[in-house]
């Protein structure tokens, strides 16, 4: 289009330099340049009010965003002040049914437990300012609760509840049961694993002293996560395995010496083994035969003693029928008993 209306102003020149055609030019020009202008500007004022509009949707959706452990009590403030006219109604909108009810100027408040029973024995509704209390909370009351108050004026509040489970302690273990060398080196190697049960919305990572070395995440519910590592056994670094959420954490630190052990240790322990063993075979087996011998050389002690004893043979010699029995008594003669 620029290239067209030079030509047209340059043919103009030649005829005779028209006034009318140089002013033509010379406003269109002027309008062109000034929307050339003013287009940035538009773009940038459309893009701040779908901002702004972005902005104003997501706080009524979201609204107030709340944090809160499992098993804890949390207390969504009404942040208003509530007249004697006003109705207030709580609702839980994962449910789709209201879970606290006040009418200030009757003072009457009545909290529900949901069509499931969720909230059996939970709820607490202030009856001077309509806060609700939510007690021992579970992750299944999570989610969006939405308040209205009614009276003078119509005021609605939203709240986003988070709860966060008590994270489990992280395990390490040996990722193989063999040690490994590394082929690069001299140095051995020692494959690990970092691993956590039956979490979600978690990190699970790996931390050289302070300086992160690898990590994975998860949104999901109830899941297991486990992360690699391999560090050499002869390092003296400090290893930890952290899980943690936007609300807690635990970590465990590495015990290499505990779970690591290199090719030579495993053969030099495997031989200590097997030479203790032998060694209490050996030594049972010398207090068995040393028992059997002396109960072996006892019963043939035993033996010889029976075969040995000897009973000597007694003569008795005739005697005159004239003695007397004294006589006959003083005549009585023992004989010896030879044992050989």
């Amino acid at each position: 289009m620029n290239f067209n209306i030079i030509s047209y102003a340059d043919a103009g020149c030649e005829l005779g330099g028209s006034n009318a055609v140089r002013g033509g030019f010379t406003q269109h020009f002027n309008s062109s340049a000034v929307r050339s202008h003013t287009a940035p500007l538009k773009k940038m004022f459309h893009k701040f009010v779908l901002f702004c509009l972005c902005c104003w949707g997501l706080t009524g959706v979201f609204g107030d965003l709340v944090s809160v452990m499992e098993g804890d009590s949390v207390t969504l403030n009404t942040d208003v002040e509530v007249c004697d006219g006003d109705d207030i109604l709580w609702k839980y909108v994962a449910g789709k049914s209201p879970v606290g009810k006040m009418k200030k100027r009757k003072q009457i408040v009545s909290t529900f437990n949901d069509t499931d029973g969720r909230f059996r024995d939970r709820l607490k509704l202030d009856n001077q300012t309509g806060s609700l209390t939510i007690t021992n909370i579970t992750t299944e009351h999570a989610g969006v609760y939405q308040l209205e108050i009614s009276g003078a004026k119509l005021t609605s509040k939203t709240f986003s509840v988070s709860v966060y489970v008590c994270l489990p302690v992280p395990v390490i273990s040996s990722n193989s049961s063999q040690c490994s060398s590394s082929s690069s080196s001299s140095q051995q190697n020692c494959s690990l694993v970092c691993s956590v049960v039956n979490v979600g919305h978690v990190t699970l990572s790996w931390y050289k002293g302070n300086s992160l070395l690898s990590s994975i995440s998860v949104s999901d519910l109830s899941i297991s996560l486990s992360l690699p590592l391999e560090v050499e056994y002869q390092d003296k670094n400090r290893y930890s395995c952290v899980i943690n959420n936007s609300f807690t954490n635990q970590t465990t630190h590495l015990d290499i010496t505990g779970l690591c052990q290199t090719c030579s240790d495993s053969v030099s322990l495997i031989v200590l083994v097997y030479a203790a063993t032998g060694s209490l075979l050996i030594v049972a087996s010398v207090m068995i035969f040393c028992t059997c011998r002396k109960h072996r050389k006892t019963d043939k002690e035993v033996e010889t003693c029976e075969v040995e004893i000897t009973y000597a043979e007694t003569t008795f010699y005739k005697r005159s029928a004239q003695k007397t029995k004294a006589e006959e008594e003083s005549h009585v003669v023992y004989s010896p008993i030879t044992i050989r």
